[in-house]
C-alpha cells in the first residue's frame, strides 16, 4: 500500500505542476498584433483629419513599416492596413488617395492622420485640422 500511495503523491503533485504551468503560459501569450475591428471595404466615414507630427518620422507604424513624411499614407483605427482611401478635404474639394500602413488618431473626433504629404496635396497646414469624407477605393 505504502508504493501506491507515494506513488498517488508523485501522480498528484506532476499534475499540479502542469496545471500551473499551462495556465502561466496562457497568462503570457502576446496580444495579436492587430487587435482593431476593421471596417468592410465599401464603408464610407466623415470626421476631422490630422497631420502626424515631423518628429514621428522615420518611427515604425502599427504595421512595421516606417512612417515617412513624404509618403502618401495615413493611420485610421478600423481600415485594414493596405487599405487605399480617398481623402477629400470638405473645405476646399481638393482629394488625395492614400494607404493605409497605421492605427490613429487616438484624439476624439478624428479619423484620420495624414501624413505631411498628403496633408499639402489636401491644402492642409501642419498645425491644422480639416473636416474630410474617406471613401475606400480599389
Amino acid at each position: 500500500m505504502q508504493v501506491s500511495k507515494a506513488l498517488w503523491v508523485r501522480v498528484s503533485a506532476a499534475a499540479i505542476a502542469v496545471g500551473v504551468s499551462a495556465v502561466a503560459s496562457a497568462q503570457t501569450k502576446p496580444a495579436p498584433a492587430d487587435t482593431h475591428q476593421t471596417a468592410s471595404t465599401d464603408a464610407s466615414q466623415h470626421g476631422l483629419a490630422a497631420v502626424y507630427s515631423d518628429r514621428l518620422n522615420g518611427h515604425r507604424t502599427a504595421s512595421g513599416e516606417r512612417y515617412n513624411r513624404d509618403a502618401l499614407t495615413a493611420a485610421n483605427p478600423s481600415y485594414a492596413f493596405g487599405t487605399k482611401v480617398k481623402v477629400t478635404n470638405k473645405k476646399n474639394g481638393k482629394t488625395v488617395v492614400v494607404r493605409v500602413n497605421d492605427r490613429g488618431p487616438v484624439q476624439k473626433g478624428r479619423v484620420i492622420d495624414l501624413s505631411v504629404a498628403a496633408a499639402h496635396q489636401l491644402g492642409m497646414g501642419r498645425n491644422s485640422t480639416f473636416e474630410v469624407d474617406l471613401e475606400p477605393v480599389n
